[in-house]
C-alpha cells in the first residue's frame, strides 16, 4: 500500500512539474474558496479534536496548538494559502547562466524537488499551509497528521480533495494517510520520495532520521533565548523579553531561556523579572540570579513562581509560561552559552551597541540570529514567504523558515548546435571555452 500511495505521488510529481503557474495558483484559489465555504464544517470537527485531546489529558500546550477557533487562526491560514499564490513563481528562474562557446550556452534553472513526505503532529492549519506550497512550487506531497488532529484534519483534505477535483492538478499530487504503519513504510520509499519534512516533538524528528535514507529537513526542540547587554534600553528589553516568552508560548520560536550580563543585573533584572512575573510567566533562576531578586525585593506570585534552575532547564523546551534566567559575564560568554545549548533555531540579542550586537549575530550559530527583536519574529508568514512548511535547523539546502525557495532545487540546462566534447578535449580538440557570463 505504501508503495503504491509513493508511486502514484512520483507519476503524480512528474504530470504536476510542467503545469504552468497561472493554473498552480487557480488551483489554489479553488482550496481558499473551499476552505473559507466549509469553515463551519471544520471549525465542528475541529471542536471534536478539542473534546477528544481534553478527554485524554493531552498537555495543555498541544490542545493549544490544536485549536483553530483561538483569534484569527482560520482567517490566518486561509490567507496564507492567498499570499503563497500570490508569490512569484519559484519555478524556472535562472540564476547562472555562461556561454561555453558560440552556440552552447549552460543555465541553471529552478525546479521541483520532486515528492515531499510531511509528517506532522497537532496542528490542523499545517495541511492548508503545506498543501499551497506543495503546489505552488510543483511538488507532490503525502501528508499524515497527528491522531490528535484526526477529524479536522479529514475535513480539511477533503475540502481540498474537492477544490483540486477539475483544476490541472493531478489527483495524487495531494495525498492524505492516516496510519503510523504508513509512515513507516513511507520512509522505505526512497526510490519515489525525494524530501521528509517531520513538524514536531524533538522524538518525531530524531525518530525519523534514523528510520530513513531519504533526505529529512526539519527542527528538533525550539530552544530559543535572549541575551540582555549592560547597555541594552531596559524598558525595550522587557518588551522584547515579554513577547518572545508570551506571545504564543506553544510555539518553536518562543523564548525558552534569558541571558542577562552580570554588570546589569542590578540595573535591569529587577524590571525584566517584574514584567515577567506581571505577565504570569514562572522564573527558573541560578543562586546568582536568586541572590539578586532577594535584594531587589522581587517575589513571585501564586502562579508565577520563582524557583531554582537546574542544568537541564536550559535546555528544556517548556512551552509554557516557564523561562529559565541565568547571568553571563558578557556577549563572548553568551554565545558560548547558546551556542551549547540551544537547538540552532532562534536567538535574540537586546543591546544599543552595533559592535555587540555585529559579534552575537556572527557568533552564535543559529537558523535565526536577531538585533533588538522579539524571537517570535522567526516565522515564514512574517519574513514574507506567504507561509512555511517549517523550520529548519539543519545547514544544507535551506535553513530557518522553509517557504517556496526551500522547495525547489535546480538542474542545469545545456543549450547546443551539435557540439561534441572530443572537439574540446583530447588528441583532437582544437576549440576552447569561452566561458563568458550571460546577462540574466
Amino acid at each position: 500500500m505504501a508503495e503504491e500511495i509513493a508511486q502514484i505521488a512520483s507519476s503524480s510529481s512528474a504530470v504536476l512539474r510542467p503545469v504552468s503557474n497561472a493554473s498552480r495558483v487557480t488551483a489554489l484559489q479553488n482550496i481558499h474558496e473551499y476552505l473559507r465555504a466549509g469553515k463551519g464544517k471544520i471549525l465542528e470537527a475541529n471542536k471534536a479534536d478539542m473534546e477528544a485531546a481534553e478527554k485524554a489529558n493531552v498537555a495543555a500546550p498541544l490542545i493549544k496548538r490544536l485549536d483553530l477557533s483561538k483569534g484569527d487562526k482560520f482567517d490566518t491560514m486561509l490567507q496564507g494559502v492567498l499570499d503563497v499564490a500570490s508569490l512569484p513563481d519559484p519555478l524556472g528562474n535562472v540564476t547562472f547562466a555562461n556561454r561555453l562557446d558560440d552556440g552552447l550556452d549552460l543555465y541553471r534553472v529552478t525546479c521541483p524537488i520532486g515528492v515531499l513526505l510531511v509528517i506532522f503532529e497537532s496542528r490542523p492549519e499545517v495541511i492548508a499551509n503545506i498543501t499551497a506550497l506543495a503546489i505552488k512550487s510543483g511538488n507532490a506531497v503525502i501528508l499524515k497528521g497527528g491522531k490528535e488532529s484526526f477529524h479536522s484534519f479529514a475535513a480539511i483534505s477533503g475540502l481540498v480533495r474537492e477544490a483540486l477535483e477539475g483544476t490541472e492538478i493531478p489527483p495524487g499530487a495531494v495525498q492524505l494517510i492516516e496510519s503510523r504503519q504508513e509512515v513507516s513504510e513511507l520512509l522505505k520509499q526512497d526510490k519515489y520520495i525525494d524530501l521528509v519534512v517531520p513538524r514536531g516533538s524533538n522524538e518525531l524528528v530524531r525518530s525519523i532520521k534514523s528510520n530513513t535514507k531519504i533526505p529529512v529537513l526539519g527542527h528538533a526542540d525550539g530552544l530559543c533565548s535572549v541575551y540582555v547587554h549592560c547597555d541594552a534600553d531596559v524598558d525595550m528589553a522587557a518588551r522584547i523579553v515579554v513577547d518572545s516568552k508570551t506571545n504564543y508560548v506553544a510555539a518553536c520560536n518562543a523564548a525558552e531561556s534569558l541571558l542577562l550580563q552580570r554588570s546589569a543585573l542590578q540595573s535591569h533584572l529587577p524590571t525584566l523579572a517584574k514584567a515577567l512575573i506581571d505577565a504570569g510567566v514562572s522564573l527558573k533562576v541560578t543562586p546568582e540570579i536568586s541572590e539578586s531578586l532577594k535584594q531587589a525585593d522581587v517575589e513571585g506570585t501564586a502562579s508565577a513562581t520563582i524557583g531554582s534552575a537546574e542544568d537541564k532547564d536550559f535546555e528544556t523546551e517548556f512551552l509554557s509560561l516557564t523561562i529559565a534566567v541565568a547571568a553571563v559575564e558578557g556577549v563572548e560568554e553568551a554565545i558560548k552559552h547558546i551556542n551549547s545549548h540551544s537547538s540552532k533555531h532562534t536567538d535574540s540579542i537586546v543591546t544599543a551597541s552595533k559592535e555587540i550586537a555585529d559579534k552575537f549575530l556572527n557568533g552564535v550559530d543559529s537558523s535565526g540570529v536577531f538585533w533588538n527583536a522579539s524571537t517570535r519574529f522567526s516565522d515564514g508568514f512574517r519574513y514574507g514567504f506567504g507561509t512555511e512548511v517549517g523550520i529548519s535547523t539543519s545547514k544544507i539546502h535551506a535553513r530557518g523558515p522553509v517557504g517556496l525557495e526551500g522547495l525547489t532545487c535546480y538542474q542545469y540546462q545545456l543549450r547546443g548546435t551539435g557540439q561534441v566534447v572530443a572537439d574540446y578535449v583530447g588528441a583532437g580538440g582544437k576549440k576552447e571555452f569561452k566561458h563568458e557570463n550571460i546577462d540574466i
